[in-house]
């Protein structure tokens, strides 16, 4: 048993629920509610701690106990594991360097029959999660706990109780035409579910308020709040359309457009069952409005119903801990709809003190395809985080891709190394990999009927595919998990306090593009739907984004809801967007060229804003006017020709292109044309002091045409390289030191290539040549202070350090070290360059010495 003795509640107490009105504003530090999301009054000062314990974050750095910290985590569920099989998972976790431990602590698992709550191993030993959560940090692991309310983690309900939605019905959601949801989602802010959560949360946040980290001892370092917030409703398109959500949305729509709101709906001012009818089962005149309204208010709600969570874990001792909002949306291998997720979620984070956003990502390899969904899922995130707020990702898939244990997929070896090794460039802090171990869905207290009466979903074993499977035998992936793991452990403290740096370069993120989550099925919805789907974001075909990173360029992303942009703090921005673009987002454009910025603009003339109403602000400064969109179809062969400053080239055949034409006065030059009618696609436009290149014809990712364009624009990669074949790209982080980390990826199947690297014209690495193995990539230090050595390049990675000495494994067959002063390696060639001691050493594995 463990320590945790006092008498949990029974559901039979009345506890009082928390609607609404009773959500604190009060933040962790007691600081002022968000201003909104994504707005810089709702930051703290750069440097102000967030959290009082000794937990904190600020700058893009996670601290624990006063010095940066990075997390390096792995999921392993003790409810599916036997009491006796901890001890063993958490071994493998310590030998694949590790330093933390995640899990889900499921509410349907220690409710029992009866009603009452045992997370003290009365029922069953399995059940003392105190037990489990001493076993950890008895071991020297840190803790991230995710109690939920949902829990998905392929268990029954969702992790959520099925008693709580039949006591209930009227939190179980209705969604268009008041048909009963596919899925077990809940109106989150239905006063009995928020009463029973409530519950729940008085069971269980005791239980983690007692190991808090403190002291410098190990504890629980963040506490999630749910999990996956709005995903069911997305992924089932059924918004939780019941009798007292349309209540709430009436009321939000009322304030938000006041007397205009008659003109957007048809029955603004009826009865309120007219009202519900009309929300249900929504007309084509406004559907495309509703569509965005649903999105735009659920985000507020979503953000009090994670208030009502940090209220209830707070009262009950749960403090001076980041609290971790998990977002989801990739699928397929593919993260372009995961912004989805970041939409949604918003408002519940970004600039809220005391939380942080993490990324939940289910990828697979990491491919000339998908790379940089994963880099924009890193980068969208952040550009919603505020100054302070780190880059997180809470579930990381570390296995080898068999989730259904049918062989009819698998990863490679490499797979979670390099996506572990991005995650690292771009800043993240804290990693979890998921699932790390997996287990056997122990069967229920009351046998349901279901088919199986376990737990879960997946028959009797769990974690098919994680790198221990469910008997905790390492699987494919668990050595090369090892190396990766040990890889971050030796250069964590070189990692905690970095930043990612960038060129003059940003991508624009639209978080309203991706308000598609709850859509009915009517022609202008689907049109809206058939507009920013293909582009949003990523670009046509994911050109754009891909053109910028393979290219050579270290971009951000920016959030264009969220204020002004400042062209001496975004030079040149890339955009991409089809038809629909909110008017606000096309004046700020406006602006900001017209001040100066310089913008790529790629996709189709933005006509209208998001709810299908004309808006021609960005076009008419553009001074373009569009005509036919053309598509290449059968024996119709669409090309278009390069003119001006993107000649000579290859005429190319593209899928869609948008015929456009100068307007009066326009200054506008052509460089792209479609070839059969001789009109412009691609244009080159002075607009005020900025310039513009808009290219409405769907490019493909030729490297050379990119950086064309972002030259004409003034954007040049500070980073270079000569690799011959694409799929190299660099990436910087550095500390408040001077200290630098290289990271150099190849994602090119099977090609090594061996490259210099230049910055700025200026050789680094001496000239060295970097040897880049196809599908890898090395963390090189450059000008770093590294076990009392200052290190001012090496081609080979460090995987330890002690006092006046660094240990190395190189990519190739040889390597190059250059220290500042004194320094030696057993068999290597030594030479002196002004006071700085370079050795050529020719082994995989070495260690240099001070002196």
């Amino acid at each position: 048993m463990s320590t945790d003795q006092t008498a949990t509640p029974s559901r039979r107490t009345v506890l009082g629920g928390l609607g609404a009105a009773a959500v604190t504003t009060q933040g962790v530090l007691g600081a002022a509610p968000a201003a909104g999301a994504g707005s810089a009054s709702a930051s703290p000062a750069p440097g102000a701690e967030h959290a009082t314990g000794s937990v904190t974050y600020r700058d893009k750095q996670i601290h624990i106990d006063g010095e940066p910290a990075l997390v390096l985590g792995g999921e392993i569920h003790y409810f599916r594991l036997r009491r006796a099989d901890w001890q063993s998972r958490l071994d493998r976790a310590r030998a694949a360097g590790l330093n933390a431990i995640a899990t889900y602590v499921p509410w349907m698992w220690h409710e029992t029959p009866d009603g009452d709550i045992d997370v003290t191993g009365r029922t069953r030993p399995e059940r003392d999660l105190g037990a489990f959560l001493d076993l950890c940090t008895d071991n020297g692991f840190d803790v991230v706990v995710r109690p939920g309310p949902f829990t998905m983690a392929e268990l029954k309900g969702e992790g959520v109780p099925e008693r709580v939605r039949r006591e209930h019905p009227e939190i179980n959601p209705r969604g268009w035409h008041g048909a009963d949801g596919p899925t077990p989602a809940v109106d989150y802010l239905a006063p009995a579910f928020l009463e029973e959560a409530r519950r729940w949360y008085d069971a269980v946040m005791p239980v983690i308020a007692r190991r808090l980290r403190r002291d410098g001892r190990p504890g629980v370092v963040a506490c999630q709040l749910d999990n996956e917030i709005g995903m069911l409703d997305w992924v089932s398109n059924t918004p939780a359309l019941t009798a007292h959500v349309l209540r709430d949305f009436r009321g939000w729509l009322e304030r938000t457009y006041g007397d205009g709101l008659a003109d957007r709906y048809p029955f603004a001012g009826d009865s309120d069952d007219a009202f519900d009818r009309g929300v249900r089962e929504p007309a084509d005149g406004y559907s495309a409005a509703l569509m965005h309204d649903l999105g735009a208010f659920m985000r507020g709600r979503f953000a009090r119903y994670v208030d009502a969570l940090r209220e209830a874990a707070e009262d009950n001792g749960v403090r001076g801990i980041p609290f971790l909002i998990n977002i989801h949306g990739t699928g397929g291998g593919r993260g372009t709809n995961f912004p989805i997720g970041i939409s949604q979620l918003m408002e519940t984070y970004s600039g809220r003190p005391g939380l942080i956003s993490g990324a939940d990502f289910y990828l697979g390899d990491l491919t000339f395809r998908n790379v940089t969904d994963l880099y924009l899922v890193n980068s969208f995130m952040d550009a919603t985080n505020d100054r302070d707020q780190p880059v997180t990702a809470l579930e990381f898939d570390a296995g080898h891709a068999d989730y259904g244990n049918n062989l009819d997929n698998q990863s490679g070896a490499e797979a979670a190394d390099l996506k572990t090794r991005l995650c690292l460039a771009q800043g993240a802090k804290m990693i979890n990999y998921y699932l790390f171990a997996g287990g056997f869905n122990p069967k229920l207290d009351e046998p349901l009927n279901d088919g199986n009466d376990r737990i879960g979903s997946t028959g009797e074993r769990h974690g098919f595919a994680a790198p221990v499977d469910p008997e905790g035998r390492p699987g494919p992936s668990y050595p090369s998990l090892v190396r990766t793991g040990r890889a971050v452990r030796a250069n964590a403290a070189v990692l905690a306090p970095m930043r990612a740096e960038y060129d003059d370069l940003a991508l624009g993120f639209v978080p309203d593009h991706y308000l598609t989550e709850y859509h009915p099925d009517t022609d202008s919805v689907r049109a809206v739907l058939g507009d920013v789907e293909p582009v949003r974001g990523f670009g046509p075909g994911g050109a754009l984004s891909r053109g910028m990173l393979l290219g050579g360029y270290r971009y951000r992303s920016v959030d264009l809801q969220a204020g002004d942009l400042d062209p001496a703090r975004t030079p040149v921005l890339g955009l991409a967007t089809g038809e629909y673009l909110a008017t606000e987002v096309q004046l700020r454009l406006v602006r900001y060229l017209r001040a100066g910025g310089r913008l790529l603009l790629s996709g189709l003339l933005p006509g209208r804003d998001m709810s299908g109403r004309p808006s021609t602000g960005l076009r008419d400064a553009l001074g373009l006017r569009p005509g036919k969109t053309l598509t290449d179809a059968d024996r119709f062969f669409l090309s278009v020709t390069a003119h001006g400053w993107a000649a000579p080239r290859a005429e190319i055949r593209v899928p869609r292109a948008q015929l456009c034409t100068a307007g009066p006065g326009s200054r506008a030059d052509v460089v792209l044309r479609e070839l059969s009618t001789g009109t412009g696609c691609g244009f080159d436009i002075p607009v005020g002091k900025g310039r513009a290149v808009v290219l409405t014809c769907t490019y493909r990712c030729d490297l050379d045409f990119w950086a064309a364009a972002l030259r004409r624009l003034g954007a040049r990669p500070g980073l270079t390289h000569d690799a011959r074949l694409p799929g190299v790209f660099l990436l910087t982080t550095a500390d408040d030191d001077g200290g630098r980390l290289l990271h150099a990826f190849n994602i090119s199947s099977g090609y090594g290539q061996d490259v210099t690297v230049a910055e700025r014209g200026k050789a680094l690495f001496g000239g060295e040549r970097l040897h880049l193995p196809g599908r890898g990539a090395v963390m090189l230090p450059l000008g770093l202070r590294a076990g009392g050595l200052r290190i001012a390049y090496a081609t080979a990675e460090i995987t330890g350090t002690a006092d006046g000495q660094v240990s190395f494994r190189a990519p190739g067959d040889e390597a190059v070290v250059a220290v500042d002063g004194p320094a030696r390696c057993a068999g290597a060639k030594v030479s002196d360059e002004g006071g700085r001691t370079v050795l050529r050493v020719r082994r995989r594995e070495f260690t240099v010495h001070r002196g």
